[in-house]
């Protein structure tokens, strides 16, 4: 298939090349000239105008799929909702507000323009090598491109979830359910070293992650990073949030289901801007290993 794809960052340029080794033809664009120049390196063809990307041969259909921070989504799809026809598809494969994105749906919908909403998972290795892919929206444009999100998957890792916002609905409920997770993870490494024994965190680490209960890709992360910072003394325990945490609880009030445990792990974060606790920093050095998520450095 021919992908134009929007947002090289991170997750967009391992996208982009993953694509590239399923035999799909990829065309990217992003406003960063060293984002475009490193994919360009890769044998990536990129271009630094959405009209140069959005043209067509004939009256073929456009498939364009965005990796960029939900915060812009509107403002892209403004920028080329001109340049589109009736029948292109639009995928967001961001962490977007699930109820926004029904009414990108239903607004693109109006004007013959197919949205689907993609919720991806499995940071920037899963997105070179094979993401976890939650898809939704209208079931027979979904199946018509259903090989693009299969191909993009690590096996057995890519579903369709329903009806248009459930895809991303059902990434936040992951990234909720990640935020709990983490937060344990972190408190277990607290109370370690709160205790009066010499522990090799990294070991304690491996061997977790080898038959015990708790293995996990998130105890393989934590593992990295103390190899590489055995008592991570090099970053304070900030902990920023995407926002997909916040999303869950207040959809929650709305069905009135009870989320003790991810309530308490995103108070944690807004709590850790003020406390430089060894469990915060285990959490923060997590996201970085998974995600590349920025985390502040001791000055």
């Amino acid at each position: 298939m021919k992908i134009k794809l929007i947002g090289l960052g991170k997750m967009g340029a391992n996208i982009a090349l993953n694509l590239k080794d399923h035999h799909h033809e990829v065309k990217g664009y992003d406003l960063n000239e060293e984002a475009r120049r490193n994919l360009e390196s890769l044998g990536i063809s990129t271009t630094q105008s959405l009209v140069d990307l959005l043209e067509r041969e004939g009256q073929e259909k456009l498939i364009i799929l965005l990796f960029i921070p939900n915060q812009i989504v509107d403002k892209v799809i403004d920028q080329i909702e001109g340049l589109l026809q009736v029948d292109d598809i639009i995928i967001d494969g961001g962490n977007s507000n699930f109820n926004v994105s029904i009414k990108r749906y239903q607004h693109l919908k109006s004007k013959g323009i197919e949205f689907i909403d993609m919720g991806t998972s499995g940071g920037v290795l899963g997105a070179r090598n094979g993401a976890c892919t939650m898809v939704g929206g209208n079931k027979e444009v979904v199946t018509e491109i259903e090989q693009l999100f299969k191909d993009i998957s690590v096996k057995d890792g890519y579903t369709y979830t329903g009806k248009p916002g459930s895809g991303h609905f059902v990434k936040m409920v992951h990234n909720g359910i990640e935020y709990g997770m983490m937060q344990a993870i972190g408190e277990g490494f607290d109370m370690l070293e709160a205790s009066p024994f010499e522990l090799d965190y990294e070991k304690i680490a491996s061997m977790w992650n080898h038959g015990s209960i708790i293995e996990s890709a998130l105890i393989g992360y934590i593992h990295q990073a103390f190899s590489v910072d055995p008592k991570l003394t090099d970053i304070e325990g900030k902990i920023d949030d995407s926002g997909e945490g916040m999303w869950m609880i207040e959809e929650a009030l709305k069905y009135k289901v009870s989320l003790p445990v991810i309530t308490q792990a995103l108070f944690a974060r807004y709590k850790s801007k003020d406390n430089d606790l060894f469990g915060e920093k285990v959490v923060a050095a997590m996201r970085k290993e998974f995600g590349g998520h920025s985390v502040y450095k001791k000055s």
